[in-house]
């Protein structure tokens, strides 16, 4: 269990959200003196802050959940079926699913955070010994917080207000109007800054936010600075070209600078006690340490995550991992049931690894889980009697298994229930939600030492080696060093992070969001019919089932559990049956791409944005700000939503 969890249920109302939710009250009996030279009382403060992001509509179950970042040419949200228009660029500003009572919404908690934030930074630096240890934590803390906040709001809304005092310091502030987003990524360089300043490396962080993944150290405003860098060198669209597409942030100049900014943060991290080690062994590993509730900093590959609190808030893995129909005490730790599962992959992705990388099988699920007698998987006693052999079939004995998934309903695999150390009982599962890992950071560097796509080189004062960087994500998983250039770097950010949330933002930087979606539609056609690069492919699959260990499956050890083992039929060429067919060695037979209904990749089906509007993925890449936020005229929407 994660008992250094720090989103509490109960918090003092220490910044308490009036009906303004831009004003944060302190208590009438506690000034900023009291509060913010009392580590214990600072530690409520933020503790405050933590509060909303986990909040419902928030991170608890929207932004963490499939709602930010998708579609992509490598995502695809499941649920495009009128609730999750925010995945196919048709939000609207009055998209009910993520918007409620004001300050109860995604708009609402970014400026809550930011406010309470405000008042931290500014009640420590006034009155905190700031030779306390803890406080001087805390002051960096909050400085990485609101950092972490403004870069969402930026990723999510464009130019928004940039408010960095509170409103008690600054009144007006409040009315704020948006800001360009160019001045906002500039003081959140210094910010990160000041944050690495006061923050620790994680084993030497006070108390208990020594050696957590959970809690942000010197590493973790590197990397963000790192982030933020980038996006700001690279291209955004704009209210005035929205319809043409984006354009660059920045200068030639100005790029080089932040491109020696992010290998200067790089070699920073790279410097830190023990933080190369950070890189795992495994790519697998990886992902079954988040699962685990690995929140041990050097035991773990996230240099920070968002903590959730077990079984109480979070539902990251309730939306992120494969889907179990009907598995409820049938699958390991799977308490509660079914799963909400959202994210699946794009199938062509499938296709484009490399033969023998291993992250091709962590990354897709091919299955759903389910618990039954077998009538899901085959009505025919007999078939299933011949397939699963260890069954008493004629006791209707129910059992464990995956069933096969058409190729339109792969799921992402990176999360597993059975992968979990307790259970999931509901859904809220409380796992922690990643936000930057070693990998990305190793990938940055490399990117920036070309000087992106525009190959403004930086000078790389620091001594950074960006192939060495590039190389070892590559080495981990076996697979051969590649030339450094910026496709093939492009390529093994797809290959390494995709279902992490973060592929959007790198089409919207690269400034080719629109042109890869457009091609990824076609893409799917082809794979629809089996047509260019997918010619050789069958219709047809041939697989096996293999009995496991049920301890490392099953709810409980007398329940039986069988995986997918061999598949025939899913690389070019692998037309007919296995050469090994044969009724007796418990072959099955599906197809892949057509059902009852018609062919499943069809242009009517298979959506990632709406196709009568491919404008959209211009002018929609960011979404509105509600009605419900707007309020007075100080704020007001582009991008064609005041329409």
């Amino acid at each position: 269990m994660k008992t250094n969890k720090i989103i509490w249920g109960v918090l003092l109302a220490v910044l308490a959200t009036s009906c303004n939710f831009l004003e944060s009250e302190s208590p009438s009996a506690m000034d900023a003196k009291t509060i913010f030279t009392n580590p214990s009382l600072t530690g409520q403060a933020i503790a405050a802050v933590y509060d909303l992001i986990g909040s419902d509509k928030g991170y608890r179950n929207r932004l963490a959940c499939g709602y930010m970042g998708l579609n992509t040419d490598l995502e695809h949200n499941r649920k495009n079926d009128g609730k999750a228009d925010y995945a196919i660029y048709m939000m609207t500003p009055v998209s009910s699913d993520l918007t409620n009572a004001q300050g109860k919404d995604p708009w609402g908690y970014f400026n809550v955070g930011v406010e309470r934030c405000n008042n931290i930074i500014e009640g420590l630096e006034a009155n905190a010994d700031l030779s306390d240890a803890q406080l001087s934590y805390y002051l960096g803390e909050a400085y990485f917080l609101r950092s972490f906040l403004y870069l969402d709001m930026v990723k999510l809304w464009g130019d928004v207000p940039a408010r960095f005092e509170s409103v008690a310091k600054n009144p007006d502030g409040a009315r704020t109007p948006k800001t360009n987003r160019n001045e906002i990524y500039e003081h959140l360089r210094g910010d990160l800054k000041k944050a690495a300043e006061y923050l620790p490396w994680s084993s030497e962080c006070p108390g208990s936010a020594a050696n957590r993944t959970d809690r942000p150290s010197k590493a973790a405003a590197y990397a963000l600075l790192m982030r933020n860098d980038m996006y700001y060198a690279g291209k955004s669209v704009r209210p005035a070209t929205y319809m043409n597409g984006p354009v660059e942030n920045v200068d030639a100049a100005k790029r080089k600078e932040l491109y020696e900014e992010v290998l200067w943060a790089y070699s920073q991290i790279k410097a830190g006690p023990n933080e190369e080690s950070k890189f795992l062994s495994s790519y697998e590993q990886v992902f079954r340490n988040v699962c685990e509730d690995v929140t041990n900093y050097y035991k773990s590959e996230m240099i920070w995550e968002i903590p959730f609190n077990d079984g109480a808030r979070g539902q990251f893995l309730q939306y992120n991992c494969p889907k179990s129909s009907d598995a409820l005490k049938g699958l390991k730790n799977n308490t509660s049931g079914s799963t909400n599962s959202v994210v699946a992959i794009v199938p062509t992705l499938y296709f484009d690894y490399e033969d023998g990388d291993p992250r091709r099988d962590v990354v897709f699920a091919k299955f759903d889980w389910r618990y039954d007698n077998g009538s899901t998987f085959n009505k025919d006693a007999d078939v299933v009697k011949a397939v699963f052999p260890e069954v008493d079939v004629a006791n209707k004995e129910k059992f464990l298994y995956q069933k096969f998934q058409m190729i339109d309903n792969w799921y992402l695999g990176k999360y597993r229930v059975e992968w979990m150390k307790r259970e999931r009982t509901g859904n809220d599962d409380g796992i922690n939600f990643p936000v930057i890992r070693y990998a990305d950071v190793l990938l940055m560097a490399a990117e920036a030492s070309l000087g992106g796509l525009t190959k403004d080189e930086p000078a790389n004062l620091h001594g950074v080696d960006g192939k060495a960087c590039f190389d070892r994500v590559r080495a981990r998983v076996g697979l051969a060093a590649k030339e450094l250039t910026m496709p093939n770097i492009q390529d093994e950010r797809k290959f390494e992070l995709v279902g992490e949330y973060v592929r959007k933002w790198d089409l919207m930087r690269w400034g080719i969001l629109k042109d890869k979606l457009v091609s990824e539609h076609k893409r799917i056609e082809d794979l629809n019919s089996h047509a260019g690069d997918y010619a050789e492919l069958p219709d047809t699959i041939y697989f096996k089932y293999k009995k496991v260990a049920s301890a490392d499956y099953c709810y409980n050890t007398t329940i039986k559990g069988y995986v997918i083992d061999s598949i025939w039929g899913l690389k070019p060429g692998e037309k007919g049956k296995p050469a090994s067919y044969s009724d007796e060695n418990k072959w099955i037979k599906k197809a892949l791409y057509e059902e009852s209904s018609g062919r499943v990749l069809a242009t009517s089906k298979y959506v990632l944005f709406n196709r009568d509007h491919p404008e959209h993925l211009n002018s929609r890449q960011l979404w509105p700000i509600f009605n419900v936020n707007l309020g007075e005229d100080f704020l007001w929407n582009d991008y064609g939503y005041d329409n």
